[in-house]
């Protein structure tokens, strides 16, 4: 029990640092990473939790693909950040009024004693022994299945349509040919040439 309160202290410590670094970091490199060891620490108390699922997909998602774009994005791109931050005591009185209003909702919700939620029903029983993982994928994929296969359909839409939206023509280049690439045979494909002596061949 110690162990796990030790732990526990230790990923929130480590996750709130990380978040403060992040929003007060100049360099937007050093930001990104701040938030990759935020992420990973959030990983780490849902471990505790016990939801190993959401753990894998923070570190997965989250870690692997959005806050490396993100790193890639400000890498690569030439961002005039010092014009960016020129614009800051513009928009602070609105970020303060913003700043304001969560805080209040947070002391509202502290001081009515937290947010009371009804006890939840099962909605598939549970063998004993079942991991998290095991419980939510046997969940999916029996009673969910048709509404995780539409997900997966509205995603695979939403994907192409992206695709086709940012594809653009452009001229003077040669596309590749599979199909007559495949059609080619020998002697389509070699020509045996008879050169004269001393003489090249041009093709």
């Amino acid at each position: 029990m110690i162990v796990a309160a030790l732990a526990f202290y230790l990923f929130a410590g480590i996750v709130i640092a990380a978040a403060t670094m992040t929003i007060l970091s100049k360099n937007p490199v050093h930001s990104v990473l701040w938030l990759i060891l935020a992420f990973f620490n959030a990983a780490g108390l849902f471990v505790l939790l016990g939801a190993e699922f959401l753990a894998m997909i923070l570190a997965i998602v989250y870690v692997g693909a959005v806050a490396v774009l993100f790193l890639f994005v400000v890498m690569m791109l030439d961002v005039d950040f010092a014009r960016l931050r020129a614009g800051f005591a513009r928009y602070l009185p609105f970020g303060i009024s913003l700043a304001v209003v969560l805080l209040a909702e947070l002391l509202l919700v502290l001081g009515s004693g937290g947010v009371h939620v009804a006890p939840a029903v099962a909605a598939a029983p549970v063998m004993p022994g079942m991991t998290n993982i095991q419980a939510l994928g046997a969940l999916i994929y029996t009673r969910y299945v048709f509404i995780f296969q539409a997900a997966g359909m509205v995603l695979l839409t939403a994907m192409i349509g992206a695709i086709v939206l940012t594809h653009r023509q452009r001229p003077g280049i040669r596309k590749q040919k599979v199909a007559d690439q495949i059609a080619r045979t020998p002697a389509t494909s070699i020509a045996t040439v008879a050169a004269p002596v001393g003489e090249g061949v041009t093709l």
